[in-house]
């Protein structure tokens, strides 16, 4: 299979990206890029993208599978119009251009709580994104929905918090379908994703995430 990415410089898709390159079922890897990851590999295309303008790359978004990794936070993009933008705008875009080149299957990754109807900014983003791309009918639609994920070498002081914290309560036998998934782990299931799902969409949340084959 030919592996198409976005987002692949996030936490989740860094280990996504060393995931599909080491697995011998992806022969190709592309990745769409700002700026170069510095990384190379006899399997991987980097295509260097202004993600404002996806038609001057539009011919290469051809492959087997698109994987969308593709999100910020409200403080990094500072303002919701931007955050928009990055976490709708840009991955709708791709994944029609993608659709229309004819690829068959996408993973998207969303996040626990995600709905159109939500009151929450965030999750009503990431519930209509899923929404509009179920309207592109791919083959396979697999949506990934997890909670709090552990980042290598994290610094966001809330995120470590409440890791902490749900840990705990974990190891009382407490609140174990919240429990904290490392990125590793998500991008190993990502991967696995188009090999087995034969659904039309499937979407995979929180503690299903772990045992998902």
């Amino acid at each position: 299979m030919k592996a198409i990415i976005i987002g692949a410089t996030g936490a989740t898709g860094k280990d996504l990206l060393d995931t599909t390159i080491s697995d011998p079922d992806y022969r190709e890897v592309a990745i769409f890029v700002r700026r170069s990851t510095g990384i190379t590999h006899s399997k991987l295309t980097e295509v260097l993208t202004d993600f404002d303008n996806l038609k001057d790359v539009s011919g290469q978004i051809h492959g087997d599978v698109l994987f969308s990794c593709l999100g910020t936070t409200l403080k990094a993009a500072g303002s919701k119009e931007k955050q928009r933008h990055i976490d709708y705008e840009i991955p709708l875009e791709f994944a029609q251009i993608a659709r229309r080149n004819g690829v068959p299957k996408m993973v998207l990754l969303s996040a626990y709580g995600a709905s159109p109807d939500s009151n929450v900014f965030y999750s009503r983003l990431k519930g209509e994104l899923e929404e509009e791309i179920k309207k592109l009918a791919f083959e396979n639609l697999i949506i990934f929905k997890p909670g709090l994920l552990l980042r290598k070498n994290s610094d966001r002081f809330g995120e470590n918090a409440s890791a902490s914290m749900l840990r705990f309560f974990n190891g009382l036998g407490l609140f174990k379908k919240f429990r904290p998934m490392p990125t590793k782990i998500l991008a190993e299931k990502l991967s696995e994703a188009p090999k087995t799902a034969k659904n039309k969409v499937t979407v995979v949340s929180l503690d299903e995430i772990f045992h998902f084959t």
